[in-house]
């Protein structure tokens, strides 16, 4: 099984969503069209892309995120399976016509959310708990694109996951993300500014355990789902 993930800077990887894919012998390609002179790998052979996050914009205007939202309206289109986080998730709701702007409140650190009616019915989210404490890392959000199944929610950003069609996931929330990633979050330039703002340390450690629970549940039942099971 052949998937493509795109990353937008090099410190924000697959993290726990590769340890559920190499469990699963997929074997991934990463797309780094941020890099000058990068290409853009054969998407449409792929069994599944996946979308993650950076400190960049939707709205930014770069040419390769114009270039992935293309992608991803390409991929809808042929029914191709997409799972986004956090960046990867504004870009599919962009790719789906909906408007991804700035929330009232920043979201960085361990926050609940809660998971809907049709999150309980959800394959990916039925075996979560009906309110999970997991990790943020965000300043915009997205309007539920037209069609699109709303399954987590919190109070401070109403937007936290949804699935388009059978197979278009976008969650706005880091189940992918390890202590030694959000760590490492932690000291890059460009993460610099919203770290100045908290007002005390990130632990990455706090909810770890049931971090790698609730991803070996969500990304586990996305992989079965590229084996139609």
């Amino acid at each position: 099984m052949r998937l493509i993930a795109f990353r937008h800077v090099p410190f924000e990887g697959l993290g726990r969503i590769g340890a559920v894919l190499e469990a699963s012998r997929a074997q991934v390609e990463y797309a780094d069209l941020y890099r000058p002179g990068a290409r853009l790998p054969d998407v449409a052979a792929a069994e599944g892309l996946i979308f993650l996050g950076g400190p960049m914009s939707v709205n930014d205007g770069s040419a390769y995120l114009r270039c992935e939202t293309d992608v991803i309206r390409r991929a809808v289109e042929r029914g191709q399976p997409v799972l986004g986080v956090c960046l990867g998730a504004q870009l599919i709701a962009s790719a789906l016509g909906a408007r991804v702007y700035r929330n009232p409140l920043k979201e960085i650190g361990w926050y609940e959310i809660q998971r809907t009616d049709a999150g309980a019915g959800d394959p990916l989210f039925a075996g979560m708990g009906k309110r999970e404490t997991v990790f943020q890392w965000h300043s915009e959000t997205f309007d539920l694109p037209q069609g699109a199944v709303l399954l987590a929610t919190s109070e401070a950003c109403r937007h936290q996951a949804f699935r388009f069609g059978e197979h278009v996931y976008g969650l706005q929330f880091h189940l992918e993300a390890t202590p030694g990633m959000i760590a490492e979050w932690c000291v890059q330039d460009e993460n610099c500014g919203d770290v100045r703002e908290l007002e005390a340390p990130l632990d990455g450690r706090r909810h770890a355990g049931k971090m790698d629970e609730l991803a070996q549940i969500v990304f586990g039942a996305w992989c079965r789902s590229l084996h139609g099971g």
